[in-house]
């Protein structure tokens, strides 16, 4: 999930746009990682160096690590270290968007020194994204957005952003949360959950953006907004509010209610203090998550 939260990070600092954005993740999965990138990342050569073998590289028909240890820029057992090193997700969206001209190699630099450091955990490229791991960036996505949520909450967030990587895909952003009082919909679904813990989440997104996340989540091609369309929301919404009942009951022994999904007939939702929007931006669309919890 760093590769999501850093693509957030980003958007914060103002340092890419969000079409930029959107372009560099829909080219994920046919981007390498470059040797120059994660020497950078793990702290081995800086910026200026990497820029420096890149252009030697332009005048010379030599391997990257071969001209960095003629310049000394790399040790041998340094090299060693990167051909073997496993690759973070977010590093890789770094590395796009330098290749696109949206950052350079100075930018990316700094940029994940401060995402690193923001995040709260020490050596990212290290670091397995576990359920521990994951919360603290949750937790410390929330508290940017200057907004405190639960040990509930958090459980909640974790699991729905991993439904959306499962079940939708994995190509998104997160917008930070911010709190409004009346949201205006598009197509919502909500369902209401009652026990101990009392939330109310909604799933909204625009029509056609519609058609390609039921698409994604049903695997089928659906070619226009229809009941198929809508059922598939509501069935991604019960699921995913289904998941964090049992995990509820597993891990708290809290048994949890849901109401059926249902479509919002209000044009306007009138929302508590509680209230939150999270838009979470897909190459086909944003979609919207509101939350009272």
């Amino acid at each position: 999930m760093f590769a999501q939260f850093f693509g957030s990070y980003l958007l914060s600092r103002n340092a890419v746009s969000p079409e930029d954005l959107t372009a560099a993740i829909t080219m994920l999965a046919d981007t390498h990682i470059k040797l120059g990138t994660l020497a950078m990342q793990m702290g081995y050569m800086t910026a200026d160096e990497v820029d420096e073998v890149t252009f030697l590289q332009t005048r010379e028909d030599k391997r990257f690590g071969e001209i960095a240890l003629e310049k000394n820029y790399l040790f041998e057992d340094q090299l060693q270290d990167l051909l073997k090193a496993q690759i973070p997700d977010y590093l890789l969206l770094g590395q796009t968007l330098v290749d696109m001209g949206c950052l350079t190699n100075s930018d990316l630099e700094g940029l994940m020194v401060g995402y690193e450091q923001d995040s709260k955990i020490d050596d990212i490229a290290n670091t397995d994204e576990n359920n521990e791991t994951t919360t603290k960036l949750i937790a410390n996505f929330f508290e940017e957005a200057g907004k405190e949520i639960t040990e509930y909450s958090v459980m909640y967030m974790n699991l729905i952003f991993n439904n959306l990587i499962r079940f939708i895909g994995e190509d998104f952003t997160p917008l930070s949360p911010a709190a409004v009082n009346d949201y205006e919909t598009h197509y919502c679904v909500t369902q209401h959950i009652t026990g101990p813990m009392t939330c109310s989440s909604s799933i909204d997104m625009e029509e056609d953006v519609a058609v390609y996340f039921a698409s994604r989540y049903a695997k089928m091609d659906f070619t226009e907004f229809d009941e198929y369309v809508k059922a598939s929301m509501e069935d991604f919404l019960n699921l995913h509010n289904g998941l964090f009942s049992v995990n509820m009951s597993n891990t708290y022994s809290e048994e949890l209610s849901l109401d059926p999904p249902m479509q919002e007939t209000e044009k306007v939702l009138h929302l508590s203090d509680e209230s939150f929007v999270i838009p979470v931006i897909y190459p086909f669309g944003t979609i919207y998550l509101i939350l009272t919890l």
